[in-house]
């Protein structure tokens, strides 16, 4: 297992061109996913398509992991920035939006991955909070799924099932 911790370390840092940092080992979780761009349909029967292209990579000399997504070649996007907390002792992060509004949560480790809990800050169609589990199935796509709580009710939000695609793009419009 460390064998493959490390190879899988030193492949992430080398995808995201961080030759010379270490990763945080906090962000653990988090290394499958750096230095790739993953892409996936969110789409439902009757519906225009939803593509979103999501890329991680390490930042600030391992100290810290950023995603970036778009939707739909930037209808919508955001940058997280996920970062270890000494003083909360847990992973955390800040997500801001092209939709005006922010998050903020934790992330923690969970079977085959991790799990995030998030609150909402402005105005975002009345969603209070958002938790959501990915992990990296055995064929090495990522699978997403989230739930939201909106007017006092938890309600299932979206699965979404993304494969790795070094073509894709992230994508802000102007």
């Amino acid at each position: 297992m460390k064998k493959t911790t490390s190879l899988l370390l030193a492949c992430a840092i080398a995808a995201a061109g961080a030759t010379a940092a270490e990763p945080d080992p906090k962000l653990a979780p988090l290394l499958p996913l750096v230095g790739k761009t993953w892409r996936g349909s969110l789409s439902s029967p009757g519906a225009k398509p939803v593509v979103d292209v999501t890329r991680f990579e390490l930042v600030l000399g391992g100290r810290a992991v950023r995603s970036s997504h778009s939707i739909n070649d930037g209808e919508y996007g955001g940058e997280t920035l996920i970062v270890w907390d000494k003083e909360k002792e847990a992973v955390v992060f800040y997500y801001f939006t092209t939709g005006g509004f922010y998050t903020t949560g934790t992330i923690g480790p969970a079977e085959g991955g991790f799990k995030a809990r998030e609150t909402v800050h402005g105005t975002s169609g009345g969603v209070r909070e958002v938790e959501a589990t990915s992990r990296v199935l055995p064929d090495g796509r990522l699978h997403v799924k989230s739930r939201y709580l909106k007017d006092g009710q938890w309600t299932d939000g979206h699965e979404v099932f993304y494969t790795e695609d070094p073509k894709a793009v992230v994508k802000f419009k102007e």
